[in-house]
């Protein structure tokens, strides 16, 4: 089934009663040419360009829950390529590429917008080291601006410039970035990779990992055994609990990254928004809600949810920022499983184990990173060979300390990311 606007129109004036499932619900086969463990956003994209780019329609993506009830579901939609190391930059130039062509190529509305991002500035230092940033975006191919105070205040006159303690003295303006609709991400790449003959089996959690001689032969299922000579394992926070199904420690700490939004209001907020005094976050939703966040909950957990001195926290770092949201009343909020990495980056790579992969280590970055985590996955598991974007994205760099990637100049722990 194709969208059209033609078909969107016909089905409202029918009812909505023609429109016909969006992907199968199969039972799951003896044997899989590939099994891609996690069904979120990077899972789905993996599974996605393993039968576009590469042929592979014998998968399967398996999902303990329904599709998209992890962190695709429970973010706040950012879409950015403002990253300023070599390894993080180029990678997430060629996800905002993906980004720019996706209702295309999926022929699914993702509601794409890219509406503008701001990081704000408040000391010299800050402004140094965001010209810099902006410096290296450009050299990548991205966009960058740097707005002084005035070139901010005509795009956000409602900041509170003058606070005493964090004044604005400017930010960094990349128009390319924005936002999109979480779940159409994961619909969208779910409707594609079926539509290429991928099984999408929801309510099958995988129990353990089979190894033989050193090499993946298959899982182990809540709905039975399912062999693959390749396995990609894709599950974000829970991305230690898998692993060590096939015996491996990963470097990797799950943490709390709660989101909020409000009720719904009349268009007010017209670009992604970020405070560079604190770790706040803000856009408005096509519904109306302001959608916002900040830090991690800084303890380990696998609860989708968090505390209430962290939602204190942000709030405070919010009407620091921009004192009306104060009016507005906050209608619900969430909590997603971080896979936090000791240097801020993620992995995507083979493990010691033939035929088994891994792609975990988002921290904050992982909606923004789904078409490439997916793209680049995908091309790892079909030719056991890393893609160009991605080839510092190696597991062993923990071990080493050979390539570690501290985007942020925070040091290597975990929740410091």
């Amino acid at each position: 089934m194709r969208f059209s606007g033609l078909r969107v129109i016909t089905e409202a004036l029918r009812g909505n009663k023609s429109w016909t499932p969006h992907w199968r619900n199969p039972e799951p086969k003896a044997h899989y040419d590939a099994i891609v463990i996690g069904g979120g956003g990077h899972g789905l994209a993996t599974a996605f360009y393993l039968a576009e780019n590469h042929g592979l329609r014998n998968v399967a993506v398996l999902e303990k829950g329904y599709l998209g009830s992890g962190n695709i579901g429970r973010n706040t939609t950012i879409v950015r390529a403002n990253y300023g190391l070599p390894g993080n930059s180029e990678f997430y130039s060629h996800s905002l590429k993906l980004w720019e062509g996706m209702e295309g190529a999926l022929n699914y509305n993702v509601m794409h917008s890219q509406r503008g991002i701001i990081n704000l500035f408040h000391s010299d230092g800050q402004r140094d080291a965001y010209a810099r940033r902006g410096n290296a975006m450009i050299n990548q191919g991205d966009d960058a601006f740097l707005l002084d105070r005035e070139g901010v205040r005509k795009i956000l006159p409602y900041l509170d410039f003058d606070n005493t303690r964090f004044p604005i003295y400017g930010g960094l303006y990349h128009p390319r970035g924005g936002t999109a609709r979480h779940d159409a991400v994961a619909w969208g790449y779910a409707r594609g990779a079926d539509k290429r003959g991928v099984d999408l089996i929801q309510n099958c959690e995988v129990t353990g990992i089979d190894v033989d001689n050193g090499k993946v032969v298959g899982v182990q299922t809540t709905r039975g055994a399912i062999r693959a000579p390749k396995v990609g394992i894709v599950v974000a926070g829970r991305s230690s609990q898998v692993a060590a199904m096939a015996g491996m420690r990963l470097p990797i700490e799950s943490h709390i990254l709660q989101a909020f939004v409000t009720e719904g209001l009349k268009p007010v907020i017209d670009h992604v928004v970020t405070f560079g005094a604190g770790h706040f976050y803000i856009s408005q939703s096509d519904k109306g809600g302001l959608v916002f966040g900040g830090d991690l909950d800084y303890y380990a957990s696998y609860a989708q949810r968090g505390n209430l001195p962290i939602a204190e926290h942000v709030i405070e770092a919010g009407m620091t920022l921009m004192p009306m949201i104060g009016k507005a009343k906050l209608l619900r909020s969430w909590g997603g499983i971080m896979d936090m990495s000791p240097d801020g980056s993620p992995i995507i790579d083979k493990t010691h184990i033939d035929g088994l992969y891994l792609n975990c280590g988002w921290c904050y970055g992982g909606f923004k990173a789904v078409p490439a985590s997916g793209w680049c996955m995908a091309h790892l598991m079909a030719t056991d060979t890393p893609h160009e974007v991605a080839r510092g994205y190696r597991l062993d760099r923990f071990a080493t300390g050979r390539g570690l990637m501290d985007e942020e100049g925070t040091g290597s722990q975990h929740n410091l990311h």
